[in-house]
């Protein structure tokens, strides 16, 4: 995670856990992002956001989905993808 800030750091933390073990989720693993002015509405609007990409996912790996070769090099050197004129 070097290279962000608090705030990518705190929303990846929650990221993390609720993807992988949402029914370990407690009050506490919000508290970074309440400390950064997140109220309910924000942290709601978070784990919408995180639900939908863990559904897109896991959709995706269900019907054998794969990504094409440009994204695929993109994923696995790190470097961003290039707009093409």
């Amino acid at each position: 995670m070097a290279g962000l800030g608090e705030r990518e750091r705190a929303l990846l933390e929650v990221a993390e856990k609720l993807s992988a073990q949402p029914t370990r989720m407690v009050e506490g693993d919000w508290q970074p992002l309440r400390e950064m002015g997140f109220d309910d509405r924000a942290c709601l609007e978070v784990a919408h956001i995180v639900g939908i990409f863990n559904y897109l996912t896991r959709l995706a790996d269900g019907l054998g989905l794969e990504l094409d070769a440009g994204i695929q090099q993109a994923a696995e050197s790190g470097e961003p993808l290039q707009r093409t004129p």
